[in-house]
């Protein structure tokens, strides 16, 4: 495409701006505006060549010829032209033409070479040889392909909001952009096949981009050593279900990282998918699994079970990849999302319908506010604590299930306005969510399951949010854990006692919202002989309390082993928690766990000593570092590599939060599912769009396709 006027001599854009309009598509008009405006060179062009690519402005068209003073009629046909100022034969036009195609590191003035011939400048221009053509074009290609990758456009999605194929796609209005501003490579190429690229190439392109960024990341992961492996809860991209895949690793600036690395197909047979996706991290991606020395994984009732196959399948593989937490997802919902018990997954899939459906509208979100206004008319102070929780991402806290109930019959009352919608405020759409929303929060195994989550989750809360706290907060959940445990004993040894009174807290809701005690519709269809004996209290104590409390300690157990409280209470060696607990010098067989991974286990014991003595006195205005960030980034660090090295191993951990400006990945990643339409999302894009600050090299893409598609080159 051309952004000036394809009549010789015409100033249009430069002292006079109009409007351009493309050569028609039709064979006899096209010839005929071609003819008009003196260009015998494009009479031979096709329709479609010239209408891709050659603009007429309006100066030279009569009035008559206008709908409007932007639109032209069907059949209108440039006849208004300055002829006292025509050259005879287009030349010096045609020169103009190719001097747009000279690299922008060489300058020309046309004025000085008005009356040299057009051959002459084509001299000028570095004869290329085939392959070094082949290879400039390929560059040309995966730098618009690059750019759409880094602003998450769909490199096939239509860019005229007409899905019409490659030819009306993103991908090639921005090729037809680097030929209108001079890229002679491209135009020839497409002069001689009638296509820059085809669908198969611009696959085979996003392959070879796919792999240089993974190999790129995977190179950076070799260099630090060790990492943690981390998952997210399975997508669906193209039909088939995906598990996303995170790394974890500790540069060598001493910076924590976390880099996507792909996605892993979750279909097949289910006995043997472990193995299976162990093997292509490995094998295809060069993941060195003995370097891994932590895992987590987020995950949903619906997948929890073949998750776990994939965790205790990977420890039993390389037993040093301790299972943790993930700091991405707080200890409650964690442990909530993989009990596949029906009345706990209507909670969380509630959860996210209240997530989404507040999100989407301010005003939605202040109707709530009212409401709980309405419920705490004499605790004001209860009252806007809660809006303020309300106002982020409460559906996802430590404290979720607890502000549920606080909230609970606020929120029908705001549900059920929103679907009456009397006053015509909201869409159909909204109003049919509402409605939905309100069948959950009216269903008693709703109201059961959220008061039983709520009385068990209280126990694990404190500990939840210390463990993914500060340095101090953490090093204090990892030694309160059997505390913790006991109390989940506690609970399980006198379980009737427990369930009686949540079963009482639950009833005094549903009578409050007028919501009748049954057993759930699904057990009804299926157990229609047993439903006359069965007593709703009865049922919840063995389907839901039980296996809440059960599921509970069995999943603190494996998540917080004697290995990982190890690792976690190494943070007591921060300068920070030194010297609040400078009567007690750290414990040196928590840091004996690295001794395999250190650079002299001999001399551990003499430099930890050193390292106590350093911090346990804090002079009069001295401050310390507190974070585990800080102290990597010490200047005097790098004089106790033991220490270092140890500081290092626990930052790949999974459970510990990361500085905002390390955990951008997972942000990419949600940013990627959320905003990309469904049709458009692919595997290879993704990874390409979340590690976009990766430093492409085009000459080795280039190179890299060549060589994996010669064929491709022979053929062209």
């Amino acid at each position: 495409m051309q952004n000036h006027c394809a009549v010789p001599n015409c100033p249009s854009g430069k002292s006079d701006p109009q409007p351009l309009f493309r050569f028609p598509n039709d064979a006899e008009r096209s010839k005929k505006w071609a003819e008009k405006c003196q260009r015998p060179d494009l009479i031979d062009r096709s329709p479609e060549h010239l209408y891709r690519y050659y603009r007429v402005c309006g100066k030279h068209f009569e009035t008559s010829f206008f709908d409007s003073s932007t639109v032209l009629k069907d059949d209108s046909i440039p006849t208004a032209f300055d002829m006292s100022s025509q050259p005879q034969n287009g030349q010096a036009h045609l020169l103009q033409e190719e001097l747009l195609s000279f690299p922008s590191s060489v300058s020309f003035s046309f004025s000085e070479m008005k009356n040299s011939q057009a051959a002459t400048a084509k001299e000028d221009i570095p004869t290329l040889s085939e392959e070094e053509e082949y290879k400039e074009y390929l560059k040309s290609l995966f730098e618009v392909l690059l750019l759409l990758g880094e602003q998450s456009i769909p490199p096939m999605g239509p860019a005229n909001n007409k899905d019409q194929g490659l030819g009306s796609s993103s991908f090639q209005a921005l090729l037809d952009n680097r030929i209108m501003c001079g890229d002679e490579v491209l135009k020839k190429r497409y002069d001689d096949n009638k296509e820059c690229c085809s669908t198969e190439q611009l696959n085979q392109l996003i392959e070879v981009c796919e792999k240089f960024v993974r190999s790129k990341l995977v190179e950076e992961i070799k260099q630090s050593s060790f990492f943690s492996l981390l998952t997210g809860d399975p997508v669906k991209i193209s039909g088939e279900w995906q598990l996303p895949v995170f790394v974890r690793y500790v540069d060598e600036s001493n910076f924590q990282r976390e880099r996507f690395v792909g996605f892993l197909s979750f279909e097949g047979d289910r006995d043997i998918l472990a193995e299976k996706l162990l093997s292509e991290m490995t094998d295809k991606w060069g993941l060195d699994m003995e370097r891994c020395r932590g895992q987590a994984h987020s995950c949903s009732g619906t997948h929890f079970n073949q998750i776990k196959i994939l965790a205790a399948k990977l420890m039993e593989m390389h037993p040093r990849a301790v299972l943790t937490l993930s700091s991405g997802q707080s200890l409650n919902m964690s442990l909530a999302s993989g009990m596949a018990l029906s009345g706990v997954q209507l909670v969380m899939f509630t959860f996210k319908k209240i997530e989404s459906f507040f999100g989407q509208s301010a005003l939605l979100q202040l109707e709530l506010e009212n409401a709980i206004s309405i419920f705490y008319p004499d605790n004001e102070e209860k009252a806007n604590d809660l809006k303020e929780i309300c106002r982020t991402g409460w559906t996802g806290r430590n404290d979720a299930f607890e502000v549920a109930v606080d909230i609970l019959e606020a929120l029908l009352l705001c549900i059920d306005s929103v679907h009456d919608n009397e006053d015509m405020k909201w869409s159909d759409q909204v109003s049919q969510n509402a409605l939905e929303i309100s069948k959950a929060l009216t269903d008693f195994e709703f109201v059961m399951a959220l008061v039983v989550l709520k009385n068990v989750m209280t126990l694990t809360q404190a500990f939840g949010k210390n463990i993914q706290g500060n340095a101090t907060e953490t090093h204090s959940a990892a030694v309160s854990l059997k505390a913790v445990l006991h109390s989940l004993k506690e609970v399980s040894d006198n379980i009737d006692v427990y369930h009686e009174f949540w079963n009482d807290e639950a009833l005094t809701i549903a009578a409050t919202m007028e919501i009748s005690a049954k057993l759930p519709r699904s057990f009804l269809r299926k157990h229609q002989a047993e439903c006359g004996s069965m007593r709703p209290e009865s049922y919840y104590k063995e389907h839901l309390s039980v296996p809440v409390v059960n599921h509970t300690i069995r999943e603190m157990n494996r998540l917080f082993c004697e290995d990982h409280l190890k690792l976690l209470r190494c943070l007591s060696l921060i300068p920070a928690v030194i010297e609040q607990h400078k009567s007690t010098e750290p414990e040196e067989v928590n840091v004996q766990a690295f001794n395999n991974d250190i650079p002299n286990a001999g001399t551990l014991s003499a430099e930890l000593h050193c390292w106590w003595v350093k911090w346990n006195k804090k002079g009069k205005g001295e401050t310390f570092p507190s974070s585990l960030h800080e102290t990597l980034q010490l200047a005097d660090v790098k004089f106790f590599p033991n220490m270092l090295a140890v500081f290092r191993l626990i930052g790949v951990l999974p459970a510990l939060a990361l500085e905002d400006n390390c955990n951008v990945a997972y942000k990419r990643f949600t940013m990627y599912m959320e905003n990309t339409p469904d049709r458009f999302k692919s595997k290879s894009l993704a990874l390409l769009n979340i590690n976009y600050d990766v430093k492409f090299d085009l000459d080795s893409l280039a190179d890299t396709y060549m060589k994996t598609y010669p064929e491709v080159q022979q053929e062209s």
